[in-house]
């Protein structure tokens, strides 16, 4: 017997499995896209670091 006003119990539009893997995506997302962004900086660097001798270089540069 159903009391009057009372509605089913509905289930929920997304499950909290969505919700985590829509986060990974996100975070995945932009992870790829900054570390997109940050390549010329790293090829930068890496050329300078080259120039420079690198681990080898000892006490020739302070």
């Amino acid at each position: 017997m159903k009391h009057v006003g009372a509605e089913e119990p509905s289930r929920p539009l997304i499950s909290g499995r969505q919700v985590l893997i829509a986060q990974a995506a996100l975070l995945a997302g932009l992870t790829l896209l900054l570390l997109v962004k940050e390549v010329p900086g790293m090829v930068r660097e890496l050329k300078i670091y080259r120039m420079t001798g690198g681990l080898g270089a000892g006490r020739r540069y302070p």
